[in-house]
């Protein structure tokens, strides 16, 4: 029993610094493997041909729209049980966890109807190329229809994080990303389905790990009882899961219109068109490997800040707060230097099939293109550490005020006129510049946004925890 009270509490009495690479390093060593797989699936897609390449990148703002479903329902049960589970309020935190569950199961309800009835027009918005329209719908069909497993996945996995076992995650997600690298070349080429089995692999991975997350929650997490017997959903719960989760889902929403109709800008204004859409692509799949450890400090720190916030210890909020932006900005700095010095050999990657006058095209897009986006990668880690504080206590709107002025507001209006400009001149490079100038614009919404938040909330939290940090 006792050992059981000082893994409960922790989060309130480990010193910052350790208990911030403690939550933290697990997620980041997974989520590390899952952009890794990533990177992996679309190597060997891009093996198939260059259009089913284009086809998968197109697919990613609904792939990624359905992942945002995922996390962020999830980041509103994450919050919301390590902020009972620090006020000493264990059935409360069951409680949440069992909604968030039914929560999940609602939105795979969800894009289980998109994959159905959804893909065809999303893709022939995008381009008129017939194959790689069909490509798209049948990678879809299977990565939405049978997308049961990433919901259940990232669910169980921060029901996990918010009792302090993060280590478990980095076990179920590197598990399901090694099954999904193990079966995307025996799908793909050894039995012949092509992006289809590219697809098939990914929803497996989702499943394995699924299934670990699950068994892990029932034997290793003690603080929370999952017994689904007489339950019933509980709107109140649901609510202040939705407050914390929903602005994170549009955030991410924003995210996935602003690359869709990106896709759309570089298609109709530049002369690239359908290569520069690759670039565009590859650019995500490479940028992921980049951004996921931070979105894993970040994972690691909202519980951490809730708790606290939850016992009042504003010491410790404030220490978690400037480790995790510290940590995010240094990952940062080295995700510039590699785009800056490998661009060729981090596209070459995607292009080891490809004809000679195929590989000429893209790295002659892709180096510029790849140079200038990274400018805005620090800048990116800052607002990000602000995104931590919003959603950890409870303030994701003005995450998705600054996610929405970056990516929709500021970033597609300077793309278009960039590209329009580019178009007339000759210079396709001028639409990437338009990524700093819209994260330059995130980080002053953001500042405005977490000084009004440390004024409103955190001033006001006690300081009990100032010797114990």
């Amino acid at each position: 029993m006792e050992n059981q009270n000082i893994q409960e509490n922790k989060m309130g009495v480990m010193p910052v610094g350790r208990l911030v690479v403690t939550m933290s390093l697990p997620i980041v060593i997974s989520m590390l493997v899952q952009a890794l797989y990533n990177i992996v699936d679309s190597m060997f897609v891009s093996m198939i041909s260059q259009e089913a390449l284009n086809a998968v990148s197109l697919a990613f703002p609904a792939q990624n729209l359905m992942i945002g479903f995922a996390t962020g329902s999830a980041v509103g049960v994450n919050a919301l049980v390590s902020r009972a589970l620090g006020a000493q309020d264990p059935k409360h935190a069951n409680r949440v966890a069992l909604n968030g569950v039914f929560i999940a199961l609602c939105c795979y309800v969800l894009f289980l109807l998109f994959a159905i009835f959804g893909a065809r027009p999303f893709f022939a918005m995008q381009t008129t190329n017939e194959t790689i329209v069909t490509y798209g719908c049948d990678y879809l069909l299977v990565v939405c229809g049978l997308s049961f497993g990433i919901f259940g996945e990232v669910m169980f996995e921060r029901l996990l994080t918010s009792t302090g076992r993060t280590i478990y995650t980095m076990i179920s997600q590197g598990v399901g990303a090694i099954f999904n690298i193990i079966f995307d070349p025996i799908f793909i080429f050894v039995f012949k389905m092509g992006v289809t089995g590219a697809a098939l692999a990914t929803v497996l991975g989702q499943i394995v790990a699924c299934c670990i997350a699950i068994t892990f929650n029932l034997k290793k997490n003690p603080e929370l009882k999952l017994r689904f017997s007489g339950f019933k959903p509980e709107l109140d719960i649901i609510k202040g899961i939705c407050a914390i989760g929903v602005p994170s889902i549009v955030m991410v929403a924003v995210g996935s219109i602003m690359t869709f109709l990106f896709n759309i800008i570089l298609f109709n204004y530049t002369s690239g068109g359908t290569y520069t859409q690759n670039v565009f692509g590859v650019y995500f799949k490479l940028n992921s490997f980049i951004f996921m450890p931070i979105f894993g400090v970040n994972n690691g720190v909202v519980p951490i800040i809730a708790y606290n916030y939850g016992a009042q210890k504003r010491a410790r909020m404030m220490q978690a707060i400037k480790i995790g932006m510290v940590i995010a900005a240094c990952l940062m700095a080295l995700g510039t230097l590699i785009f800056l010095i490998f661009p060729g050999q981090l596209l070459g990657i995607f292009i080891q099939n490809a004809s000679p006058e195929e590989v000429q095209t893209m790295l002659s897009i892709g180096k510029p293109a790849l140079r200038i986006i990274c400018s805005h990668f620090i800048i990116a880690s800052v607002v990000i550490s602000f995104n931590t504080v919003f959603q950890a206590l409870g303030k994701s709107i003005y995450a998705t005020i600054t996610a929405t002025c970056r990516q929709l507001v500021i970033l597609i209006p300077v793309a278009y006129l960039l590209a329009r400009l580019g178009q007339s001149v000759g210079n396709d490079n001028l639409v990437w510049i338009s990524f700093p100038i819209a994260e330059t614009s995130a980080l002053i919404v953001g500042l405005i946004c977490f000084r009004k938040v440390y004024k409103d909330i955190i001033s006001k939290v006690g300081d009990e925890g100032l010797q114990a940090a």
